[in-house]
């Protein structure tokens, strides 16, 4: 059983407790980068807003009797790439209001947070409260809030050919099609709980007692959404319904568990648990890749994770700048794997697909 990093020829990432503090990092960084301006992180909710909407207004001619028949076979899957490519950043930037980096006012970004992860059937709250506690214990086998790996005995329990090419394939089908939903109902890759554990219900062992009014809140604006959407479908028809938001709702899907999965899924990162854990170590356990073009268009979620993990309350535009300091602060503590993100989810699937149940350094193994 060897470790993947082996396998794939990968130096393992420094486990020892790094020569620098977070005040150190912080230092590193330009103090501009911290400050937020609610001005400018509406001006990319209003251009992302507005673009979205535009595709969907394109969407009344794909079906135009005047353009030749196979144009709908072209245009809706254009369409669905594009819309759901631009609504994924509109989750990250509702994912920078869980994080109190859209807006010095609470109160902003909670309404702004809300409203747009209710367009996309997130809990925000729910969401944001899960979130909170995953940075708060990142890669702390037993503390995270999510992507948690199997153990080698709970693998054995639950596989048939689970590690064989066709057990990889059905991995990764289940995990973008199913992840998300079945993480928000089911709590599933995330922390083990004694008891079922869901997104909503505010008396699950995620949320205390205080945080049971806001679970609520996004509950009920959810199903006033999805009335919404279901008199929509009853006025225009269920089809259309799923060919304007459907689709590009389940590409958003794709998106979020490919982008997760490839941030803290890796041969070359460990995990941790007991004393070798402090949180330091743990936010350095993540990684950032290059999404070309979709760094942009993603709010640069995927190329600045690191800098994000760090300092989470850092609006999203300041993060490329921040990274660049960061690389030198870091040294050989800042990993940034260049294989190819479409490729990296492929490896990822195949090598990072247990961990040893023994010591405090946990790495991803394979048979």
């Amino acid at each position: 059983m060897p470790a993947s990093f082996e396998t794939l020829g990968k130096k393992p990432r420094p486990t020892d407790d790094p020569p620098f503090t977070l005040k150190d990092l912080k230092a590193a960084i330009p103090s501009h980068c911290f400050e937020r301006s609610t001005l400018k992180s509406f001006s990319y909710v209003a251009w992302d807003v507005s673009l979205a909407w535009l595709m969907y207004l394109c969407t009344g001619y794909f079906d135009h009797p005047y353009l030749p028949t196979w144009a709908g076979y072209v245009l809706w899957p254009l369409y669905w790439i594009c819309q759901g490519c631009v609504c994924t950043g509109i989750w990250v930037l509702a994912h920078e209001c869980g994080h109190y980096a859209f807006s010095d006012s609470k109160t902003v970004n909670d309404i702004t947070g809300l409203a747009l992860h209710t367009a996309l059937l997130v809990p925000y709250h729910s969401w944001r409260i899960s979130h909170a506690k995953h940075h708060r214990s990142t890669n702390d086998m037993d503390h995270d809030e999510v992507f948690v790996p199997s153990t080698k005995a709970e693998l054995d329990a639950e596989r048939v050919g689970a590690l064989s090419l066709v057990g990889t394939i059905v991995n990764l089908l289940k995990l973008t099609l199913l992840g998300w939903p079945g993480y928000l109902l089911f709590h599933v890759s995330g922390r083990k709980y004694h008891t079922h554990t869901d997104h909503f219900n505010p008396n699950s062992p995620i949320f205390s007692e205080k945080e049971y009014k806001d679970v609520v809140i996004s509950d009920l604006a959810l199903v006033v959404w999805i009335g919404f959407l279901g008199y929509m479908s009853y006025l225009h028809s269920v089809t259309w319904l799923v060919k304007v938001y459907v689709i590009p709702y389940l590409i958003v899907n794709f998106w979020l568990i490919f982008i997760t999965d490839l941030q803290h899924s890796d041969a070359a990162v460990p995990h941790y648990r007991g004393k070798e854990w402090k949180w330091l170590k743990g936010a350095l356990c993540t990684i950032d890749r290059d999404y070309g073009v979709l760094n942009h268009v993603f709010h640069h979620i995927g190329d600045t994770h690191i800098a994000h993990h760090l300092f989470s309350y850092m609006p999203h535009y300041h993060a490329v700048e921040a990274t660049k300091h960061l690389k030198k602060a870091l040294g050989e503590y800042y990993y940034k794997d260049d294989t190819s993100i479409f490729k990296a989810f492929w490896l990822t699937q195949k090598y990072c697909r247990y961990v040893d149940n023994v010591g405090d350094i946990l790495w991803y193994k394979h048979d």
